[in-house]
């Protein structure tokens, strides 16, 4: 049992390794976007649409794309989407001010979606915080079909609201948003209709070991794509980086973030450090931040469930985020306030990343999800992902305590070894 683990953790690691080495799209800050606007890369095949001021003049977004809109200070914007009777269907609205404008802990973005009625689906906001720093913040929006429901079930017309959270006290300027759409069949059988009341809820100590270099994308389409491991890139006040990881059905994310500290420790930044998690339709999954006193910090993340598709039953948002497999992004964010008593860095950042559980099969779906693919993980999602070389240290030294140090789990030693010289050398 542990020498097929391995086996397969080599095999996993290598094609990783040669991405990097390659230079893989999206393993680099700043590249193929459509036009990056205050540090944000926003989706090159992004089509612009403009958000109507009332319902009646709501232009489409369809399943399965990327838009870029623009949201003013007051008002609200409205889009349309077309659903049947059949799929979940859920938006992501990313705002992102001005890098340069004053932000309040309560100001941000409101995405709501109704049905032609104007019976309301859902309501979800994201706000800044309180570090007050400017930064992409992104709320998600739904319209679940669920057979006990009496409202936004029916085929036909939905709108997209999108309006600042507390206009009166936010910055005058246009944010830049970035909009997308995705449908989710049902299963062809229905299972469970409860959320798992149990999980291993403990904390595994972070992955230990050296970290290795993996620059942060600026955006969820240019995210960098990493596995378990344990991964290190320099971060600027103000800035955010992000790093998507696939993740199975049946597997757990643990994170944690660490800022390296500054030669004046002298100062204090609120919520200076944040870390978060999003799901496969960008939707947030948990977020946690620390302040900083320019000595060592470390946030992470609470400890969450394993992904599965009876979660979204359950009444915490946290667990009911964890519906699906997919991609997940973990998005980190040191608060530009930070430069005002440490100065403007770089500041070292490193990021732990363990999976737990174990993979299993997902829920038969009645059809493809739009875009296609969107809630699994494939094998080629799987040996894309690179894993450190403290990823592979870890598992050797698992299965020595599990085989004991015989001559079989030497050889197996070895050849964990072996995998995580190659691959530095990559």
């Amino acid at each position: 049992m542990v020498a097929a683990v391995l086996v397969l953790a080599t095999t996993a690691a290598l094609p990783g390794a040669a991405a990097l080495a390659a230079g893989e799209p999206g393993s680099a800050r700043g590249t193929g976007s459509a036009g990056a606007t205050d540090g944000y890369d926003f989706a090159g095949d992004a089509v612009r649409r403009a958000g109507a001021p009332a319902p009646a003049g709501a232009e489409p977004l369809e399943a399965g794309s990327t838009y870029r809109s623009t949201l003013p200070r007051n008002g609200v914007l409205y889009y349309r989407l077309d659903l049947d009777d059949a799929s979940d269907a859920y938006v992501s609205v990313t705002a992102v001010p001005g890098a340069d404008g004053e932000v309040t802990a309560v100001d941000g973005i409101r995405v709501s979606v109704q049905d032609a009625d104007g019976g309301s689906c859902s309501v979800q906001s994201a706000t800044f915080g309180a570090a007050r720093s400017p930064r992409p913040v992104t709320a998600w929006g739904m319209r679940e079909i669920d057979p006990g429901a009496n409202r936004c079930q029916d085929p036909g017309t939905y709108y997209v609201g999108v309006e600042r959270t507390r206009p009166q006290d936010s910055p005058p300027d246009d944010w830049d948003l970035e909009l997308t759409a995705a449908t989710e069949p049902r299963p062809r059988q229905t299972g469970a209709t409860g959320a798992p009341e149990t999980w291993d809820s403990a904390s595994p100590e972070p992955l230990p070991g050296e970290p290795e270099h993996r620059p942060g994308g600026n955006g969820f389409a240019h995210a960098t794509l990493v596995g378990q491991g344990v991964w290190r890139d320099d971060i600027r006040p103000g800035e955010t980086l992000y790093y998507k990881v696939p993740v199975d059905w049946g597997r757990q994310v643990y994170a944690t973030a660490e800022l390296a500290g500054s030669a004046d420790a002298s100062g204090y930044a609120t919520g200076a450090l944040r870390l978060a998690l999003h799901n496969p339709v960008r939707g947030e999954v948990d977020d946690a931040a620390k302040g900083y006193t320019g000595r060592r910090t470390t946030v992470g993340l609470s400890p969450l469930p394993p992904v599965a598709y009876p979660n979204r039953y359950a009444t915490a948002g946290q667990v009911g985020a964890l519906r699906f497999a997919g991609d997940y992004y973990v998005v980190i964010h040191l608060a530009a306030q930070v430069a005002d008593d440490f100065g403007q860095g770089p500041f070292g950042v490193t990021l732990r990343l363990r999976l737990g559980g174990t993979a299993g099969a997902g829920p038969d779906y009645a059809g493809e999800s739009r875009p296609k693919g969107l809630f699994e993980v494939s094998a080629r999602d799987r040996a894309a992902a690179p894993v450190s070389a403290a990823a592979d240290d870890d598992l050797a030294m698992k299965a020595v305590a599990v085989g004991g140090i015989g001559t079989g789990s030497l050889l197996l030693l070895g050849l964990a070894v072996w995998t995580a010289t190659a691959r530095r050398r990559a």
